[in-house]
C-alpha cells in the first residue's frame, strides 16, 4: 500500500522541531528551517529524503526498487524514494536519520529525554 505525503508529515511530526514546510515550490519536512525531505513533482516523482553518501550508495546497491536517484542527484546526500513501494519502518528510520543530520544538538538533546 502506497505511503501518502500526509503519513511523512505524521513521521516527521514524531520528531522535536520538524515543520511541514515547502521547497522548490514543492511540500516539505524541515527542522529549525533546514530541508530534511521534500516531495518531489517532477516527472520521476518520489520523495527526496537526506541521507549520508555512505547510505545512499547501500540503498541503491541493495537492488530495492524503492530506491533511486536521478543524474540531478549524482554526488548528493540524498536519496530518493518510491511512496508506492518502500517499507513504512524504513521510511520511518530514513526520515529520523535526516532528522539527526539536520537537527541541531539541542534538539537531538530533547528527543533522547
Amino acid at each position: 500500500m502506497a505511503i501518502t505525503w500526509e503519513q511523512v508529515v505524521a513521521l516527521g511530526g514524531e520528531l522535536p522541531g520538524v515543520e511541514e514546510s515547502t521547497s522548490y515550490n514543492t511540500p516539505a519536512l524541515k527542522v529549525a528551517g533546514k530541508l530534511m525531505a521534500r516531495l518531489r513533482t517532477e516527472a520521476e516523482g518520489g520523495l527526496m529524503v537526506i541521507c549520508s553518501l555512505d547510505e545512499k550508495e547501500a540503498l541503491l546497491a541493495s537492488g530495492d526498487a524503492a530506491f533511486y536517484t536521478t543524474p540531478h542527484y549524482d554526488g548528493y546526500g540524498s536519496i530518493l524514494i518510491d511512496l508506492d513501494r518502500v517499507d513504512e519502518q524504513q521510511l520511518r528510520e530514513l526520515i529520523e536519520e535526516a532528522w539527526r543530520m539536520k537537527a541541531s544538538a539541542k534538539l537531538r538533546r530533547q528527543s533522547n529525554e
